[in-house]
Parts: structure tokens; C-alpha cells; sequence
């Protein structure tokens, strides 16, 4: 059995009603990661609500709209652990039964269009995202507008749930003309890992354990693959990339000469004695050691956070990027970039907003509006003028200092970005480059 110990940040997705908020309860139940009086409130105020049965949807839809709506508005997170990492029980898949573990962090996105922002936000660190459908309506329009976003994010793991199975009498021709219809559709996207588990979050079948009533189904249970897909591998583990955080100089008696880079590895692998790139100045040293509070080590990787020491004093500041020598990023001013807008004021040709850009911030111009996409039919309008609040298009814009970035599909951490409005500090798109110069 392969290792699983790693952390998995998982998105769901789907239309209203689709049973989001209901699957992840669903998992926290029966994975025993609610607490009692928690479990017990929820019986509480789904008796008082009278839904007449314990909804398990309310463990993630905090806020009275949420509640009162039955939908999701908000970004809601929740963590949980499973198996060897939190002592709990074996799991029976049906065909084997194994000890596995693995820590999540599950953010449970809205469906409805009107809060595609707050999708994209909680999606941009994904490393899986569910999209849930429900198998008496099939492929809907928020089903391909989220695949799209999926795949606009480069998550690279994508599980398709055909939820409520149980109201379709558990019909194997309705789950396969389902993965037919979004299988026909998604080879216009880049997904490159798709994955479809027939489910019923209310009873609990293929949630957790293998469900008895769908034996046609050969597949694993939902939390069993999502305790054993491979995530080690999407990193980028060859083009050194670390931006620099915190220029560490304690000044102090002990360490009278230290000068170190703090920071978070986006990429590569990092050992003493690697040569390196400093961007922007270009100046060529040596990593001399890499130390952290428990002491030195001999490599780092993503998504480790470490301070590094280098042979050669060279003026680095926050903002900086040091970057494998063979390999380096581009320093750029002129970004093509896809966003998705999440302001209610329009986006405007020639506004001026700042950039957040890894650890930098600049102040950026948009020059104009090379297209706006139609997320459902993905058809792209050249004659749009603007974006709107939760539309998205390709917008050229140009920084005014330059920025050592990738392209966001070569690398999501120096690929992407944030517009803020400086007169109102709110965030008011989000970017990923796809070329500079």
C-alpha cells in the first residue's frame, strides 16, 4: 500500500441542491470527525427545522442565509484526518479492507453562479475537486461552468459524483449515460485525471464504505480513493522556485553575522551547494545551507518552509524570487493572463489596481480585453467590452516593476496572481498567466 500520510486539499463543486454540504457531512460523520455536542445540535435543529431526518448538510452550511435558504453562499472549510493518521478504524472496501490515513482540508464552494468568485477562491489551492451531479437531472449548465473552472485552475485530480442514486432506483444505465455525456463534453477541457464514483450522500453509499445496493459498481468508495490518488507527483519537482518571504537578520550576540531567506519552496528541490538564479538582478551564488527551527537540512521540497543561507552576500529583499540556474522563470512586465473578476464594479480597459504576485506587489495596468468566455459553451466573445462580477476572460495587462513568473500551467504559484483596488483594499480578480514578455 502506497504511503497516503500527505495532506489533501479537496474542492467540491456542483449545482444547487446537488448535495455539496450534504457529501461532506456525510464524510465527517462517518469518518467520526464530528464531536458529540456537535452531532447533537445538528439533530436539534434539523428536528426544529423539521427536515425529518438528521441533515448532515448543516455541519457545513454555518451562516442563518445558508441555513434558511438551504444553499451555500460562502466558502466553508472543514479538516478532518482518517485511518493510521487519526487512530480510527480499518475500512472495508468490499474487495480488501486496509489501514490507511491521510489529513484533508475540504472546501465546500457554492454552486450557485452568482457566487462563482467565491468557487474559484476556495478551488485556487485545490489539489482534487469533486463535482457532484444529481442523477436525476444529469449534466447540468453550473456542472460544465464548474468543470471549466476546474480545469481553468489546473487542479489536477477530478472526481465526477453522480449523487442521489438512490432517487434514480440505482440505475446503472443513468450513471453510465451520465459519465458518457461529461466524458463527450470534457475533451474540450484540460483534465487529465478524471475519476467517477456513483454515490448517495444522504444513505451513505460509496461515501465511506462500498455500498451493497449498487453491485454493478466495481469502482472504490469515494473516501478511498480520495485516501490513495497520487498527489506527490503534480508537483513541479525539477524548476527551483522560491520566493522570498522575510530577510532573516537577528543582530543578536550568537548570530552576529546571520543573514538568511525566508520563504515557502514552490518548486524544485532545494540541497546545499545547488546552484542558483536571484531574480530580478540575475546574480549567480550557491545555496549554502538550509536551515529551519529544528535545525539544518540536507533538502527541501514543496511545500516546506525553510530559510536559506547562500555563499555569496548579494541584496536580496522581500519580493525576490531565487530560482534554479539552469532553468529560470521569466522576468516580465507584460502579462497575458485569464481572470475571473469578482468585483461589482466592471472591469475597465486602462484601470489602474495593484498586483500581488508571490511575495511581490506592484502597481499594474490593464491595457485591454482580448476576450470574455462563455463558461457553459465555452465560446469565446471578442467583442465584449468589459467583465462583469464572476466573469472570466483574457486580459492583457502590463506591471510597473518587472515579475519573475511561469506560466500558470507550468507552475500555479508564480502562474497566478491578485488585482486589488487600492482605493477600496478589495480583491477584485484573479489571474493566471498564461505567457509573458
Amino acid at each position: 500500500m502506497p504511503a497516503v500520510s500527505e495532506l489533501l486539499r479537496v474542492a467540491t463543486a456542483g449545482s444547487v441542491d446537488d448535495g455539496k454540504s450534504t457529501l461532506i457531512g456525510r464524510l465527517l460523520h462517518d469518518t467520526k470527525s464530528i464531536l458529540e455536542d456537535q452531532l447533537a445540535h445538528v439533530a436539534e435543529t434539523s428536528e426544529r427545522r423539521g427536515d425529518g431526518y438528521v441533515n448532515l448538510a448543516l455541519l457545513t452550511d454555518g451562516l442563518r442565509a445558508e441555513r434558511e435558504q438551504g444553499i451555500t453562499i460562502d466558502v466553508a472549510y472543514r479538516y478532518f484526518q482518517t485511518g493510521a493518521a487519526a487512530g480510527t478504524a480499518t475500512l472495508d472496501t468490499g474487495a480488501a479492507s486496509f489501514q490507511g490515513g491521510r489529513k484533508f482540508i475540504i472546501a465546500d464552494t457554492p454552486g450557485h453562479e452568482q457566487y462563482t468568485r467565491n468557487m474559484v477562491t476556495g478551488a485556487s489551492t485545490a489539489d482534487l475537486s469533486i463535482v457532484l451531479i444529481d442523477a436525476r437531472h444529469g449534466v447540468s449548465e453550473q456542472t460544465r461552468r464548474h468543470a471549466y473552472i476546474t480545469s481553468l485552475l489546473r487542479i489536477p485530480h477530478l472526481v465526477v459524483a453522480v449523487n442521489k442514486m438512490d432517487l434514480v432506483d440505482y440505475s446503472q444505465e443513468t450513471f453510465e449515460a451520465i459519465v458518457a455525456e461529461f466524458t463527450d463534453w470534457a475533451t474540450r477541457l484540460a483534465l487529465s485525471d478524471v475519476s467517477f464514483i456513483p454515490l448517495s450522500a444522504l444513505r451513505g453509499d460509496n461515501v465511506v464504505e462500498r455500498s451493497d445496493s449498487m453491485p454493478w459498481y466495481q469502482g472504490p468508495s469515494l473516501l478511498y480513493h480520495l485516501e490513495h490518488v497520487v498527489i506527490a507527483t503534480d508537483r513541479d519537482m525539477d524548476d527551483v522556485r522560491f520566493p522570498v518571504q522575510w530577510v532573516v537578520r537577528p543582530m543578536s550576540d550568537e548570530h552576529h553575522d546571520y543573514r538568511g531567506y525566508a520563504g515557502q519552496v514552490a518548486a524544485g528541490v532545494i540541497r546545499p551547494g545547488s546552484e542558483v538564479l536571484v531574480l530580478p538582478s540575475g546574480r549567480r551564488t550557491r545555496v549554502a545551507a538550509i536551515d529551519t527551527y529544528d535545525g539544518a537540512l540536507e533538502l527541501a521540497f514543496p511545500t516546506m518552509s525553510v530559510t536559506l543561507r547562500l555563499e555569496d552576500d548579494i541584496d536580496i529583499s522581500r519580493g525576490d524570487l531565487i530560482a534554479g540556474a539552469d532553468e529560470p522563470p521569466i522576468v516580465a512586465r507584460d502579462l497575458e493572463a485569464m481572470v475571473c473578476w469578482m468585483s461589482e464594479q466592471p472591469m475597465r480597459a486602462g484601470g489602474r489596481y495593484a498586483i500581488h504576485h508571490t511575495t511581490r506587489a506592484a502597481k499594474a495596468i490593464i491595457d485591454r480585453l482580448e476576450y470574455r468566455v462563455d463558461v457553459n459553451t465555452l465560446e469565446r466573445d471578442t467583442d465584449a467590452g468589459t467583465l462583469e462580477l464572476n466573469e472570466i476572460g483574457r486580459v492583457h495587462l502590463r506591471s510597473s516593476t518587472p515579475l519573475v513568473v511561469d506560466p500558470y500551467a507550468r507552475n500555479r504559484t508564480t502562474g497566478s496572481f491578485i488585482l486589488i483596488d487600492e482605493a477600496t483594499n478589495d480583491t477584485v480578480a484573479a489571474g493566471m498567466i498564461r505567457s509573458a514578455r
